[in-house]
């Protein structure tokens, strides 16, 4: 419709850049969002070629996860992507969200570092153990550096496979002393995206809700 919307900056899974990525960005936008799917491995190639890949293969498997941007790329990717959405005459002034599935909730976190002036929210779904580690440049570790509110929905084998995810985020929300949900969900690793074979639609729903009540408080 007419009038200029929030942007929102939408990181995919290991997956990638793909059909049902497509869809799950209109679905956004359909909510009033000017929403930029992308592709995490573009230095490895396009959408396309990158969904080619034959995972099953040793070293095809290996080109995608040599693609994944570092630390530095992804601070670098997200000062371009959210440059991007604001040049764009559909989007509003409003905070930019970002949001990302497995791999692409720690993407997330480090756009909310990289651009702190411009992100008022992140959600992170069934982002696993890329969140919290020992690792100087943990995700989990940038939240200080950050203006964000936060959504970080746990799925169950995650949060069985690493108990210290949870309390982990939630510890350093507290010391950063950012605004934060999170959640366990009942459903395992995927559950979100349509063309998982762990996807859970009533969970997949509950998701899209709270994140829905996020943004609708945060991009303003």
């Amino acid at each position: 419709g007419a009038g200029s919307w929030p942007g929102v900056l939408l990181w995919p899974d290991a997956g990638g850049l793909r059909p049902v990525k497509r869809d799950m960005g209109k679905r956004l936008a359909g909510q009033g969002y000017v929403v930029l799917v992308v592709n995490p491995y573009y230095r490895a190639g396009s959408a396309k070629e990158i969904a080619a890949l034959n995972t099953q293969i040793p070293e095809q498997a290996a080109k995608r996860t040599a693609a994944r941007p570092s630390p530095e790329g992804a601070a670098r990717d997200s000062v371009a992507f959210v440059a991007y959405l604001d040049a764009l005459k559909e989007t509003s002034n409003a905070k930019v969200g970002v949001q990302g599935y497995c791999m692409g909730g720690a993407l997330s976190v480090r756009t909310a570092a990289a651009v702190p002036g411009r992100i008022g929210a992140v959600g992170s779904f069934h982002g696993g153990n890329g969140l919290v580690s020992a690792d100087p440049a943990s995700p989990h570790l940038l939240f200080p550096a950050t203006q964000a509110r936060y959504l970080f929905a746990t799925a169950k084998n995650d949060n069985e496979s690493n108990p210290a995810i949870m309390p982990g985020l939630k510890d350093a929300l507290d010391k950063a002393g950012r605004p934060g949900i999170v959640d366990l969900y009942q459903a395992n690793h995927g559950w979100c995206v349509p063309d998982s074979v762990q996807y859970n639609q009533a969970e997949a729903e509950r998701a899209w809700t709270a994140l829905g009540a996020m943004y609708k408080q945060a991009l303003v």
